[in-house]
């Protein structure tokens, strides 16, 4: 399956002043497939090992020797030699071994041409934990579960992704209705690439959900095998509460809906937990409109969601049918789905989303987002109304910014405000970035 991050890769591969590279992302997002598929393509070798299943090799990053050492060792234990240039060394589930994240800054002063990757499922988790990261000796990358445009391609319409990135509204709103129906798919299915596979396989759509629930249940193991032991109970109760307070009215994180009485206090270490682990977005407020959004932000009142909109689906057990052919999931949940949709599409593009309220008004921005020299004030329509109350009341009284709605409504400019459709936002959004530009 092609990732977007491939070319990402090759750019790192190709960069003369290359450092060791920290591959980082959730659980079965991909990460060692496709470690090991550009591996496989761009080099003549590949060495990889996975630290949860080789204790020898943790012993060679934990006895800290010098980078030639190291690589004589790895070189012995893989039976292949490592050479400079046409070998990518891969070292997986590396927070296994937090030594094995320290020693990179051996590779990048010693041994800067070799070309080492390292990933791992909980990595956020281990950076946090005492370990001594090489600040400024490794570059990073993070992978996302897949977006809209790569299930796309997965599912054999790669044009129609082609044309999302052309950005031509009248092809693009000329096929709206198809675009529309394979965005359900991907509401049912997700971005997990083993549902994915599943499904692109003609496994069928029980087999898909199974995927899904099989995902979940690692999870949970993560939680009692990695979270500090008396965090797991709290951990369970955050995750488990999200999708319900995704379906509020009021999408504010709310500790008292977790359990009555509770306080920040009691879950701030679950909760970045969660978020450490890449399986939750947190999305603040900002308190103001304006550049940079950074100045704004408030860390008190926030929304989370759940990093893949196929796993909320299996955590509510959302019927197929509701998704997949009556147009209630577009509404239902309160747009639960669709804010969870856009809020990762922006993710996985590196746009950082904040939202924006007030205590003493009803006007709320689903979310803010800063784009080139410009910030842009978001609305999220899943129904058919598209009455846009809130943003038009709000660009009422800030006339120097313009507003954006995204909605099943094909593309249209009516000077304070851009509908641009669901399915097609966050090519828009990129365009915009690459030319430094804002609505």
């Amino acid at each position: 399956m092609k990732r977007e991050l491939y070319n990402k890769l090759i750019e790192w591969k190709n960069n003369p002043n290359r450092k060791p590279l920290v591959l980082s992302g959730a659980r079965q997002v991909g990460k060692s497939w496709l470690l090991e598929e550009f591996g496989r393509t761009e080099y003549e070798r590949v060495v990889r090992f996975s630290l949860d299943r080789a204790e020898r090799v943790r012993g060679v990053f934990e006895s800290k020797g010098s980078a030639e050492e190291m690589l004589r060792k790895l070189s012995a234990l893989a039976g292949k030699d490592i050479m400079p240039g046409n070998t990518l060394l891969i070292i997986d589930e590396v927070q296994e071994c937090p030594q094995a994240i320290e020693c990179l800054k051996y590779f990048c002063e010693d041994a800067p041409d070799i070309h080492i990757a390292v990933a791992g499922s909980l990595l956020g988790i281990a950076l946090h934990a005492q370990v001594s990261f090489p600040v400024g000796k490794v570059d990073m990358l993070r992978l996302y579960p897949m977006t809209f445009s790569e299930f796309l391609c997965a599912v054999g319409r790669q044009q129609m992704a082609d044309e999302l990135r052309k950005g031509d509204w009248s092809v693009i709103d000329g096929i709206g209705s198809a675009y529309i129906e394979l965005l359900r798919q991907y509401y049912y299915v997700g971005g997990m690439p083993a549902a994915v596979l599943a499904y692109v396989g003609g496994e069928g759509l029980v087999r898909v959900r199974q995927v899904q629930q099989q995902i979940l249940a690692a999870f949970e193991e993560d939680f009692s095998k990695h979270a500090p032991h008396g965090e797991v109970p709290r951990l369970r109760m955050v995750w488990q509460s999200i999708p319900s307070q995704l379906a509020k009215e009021n999408k504010k994180f709310i500790y008292g809906a977790i359990r009555k009485g509770s306080r920040a206090a009691q879950f701030e270490v679950a909760i970045q937990w969660l978020i450490d682990a890449g399986l939750v977005y947190r999305v603040n407020r900002v308190s103001a409109v304006k550049m940079p959004l950074k100045f704004y932000e408030e860390f008190s009142v926030f929304k989370l969601f759940v990093h893949d909109i196929g796993l909320m689906g299996a955590m509510v057990d959302a019927p197929a049918s509701e998704i997949l052919v009556d147009d209630s999931i577009f509404s239902e949940y309160k747009g639960a789905f669709t804010e969870l949709y856009v809020c990762m599409q922006m993710m996985a593009s590196g746009i950082h989303p904040y939202y924006h309220s007030t205590d003493n008004s009803r006007v709320e921005l689903d979310f803010v987002v800063q784009l080139g020299t410009g910030v842009c004030p978001v609305e999220v329509k899943a129904e058919e109304n598209v009455h846009s109350k809130s943003l038009r009341t709000f660009i009422a009284s800030h006339s120097e910014l313009k507003g954006l709605r995204l909605s099943m409504k094909p593309y249209i400019d009516q000077k304070w405000m851009e509908n641009v459709p669901l399915y097609a936002f966050r090519e828009y959004f990129l365009r915009l970035v690459a030319v430094g530009s804002h609505l």
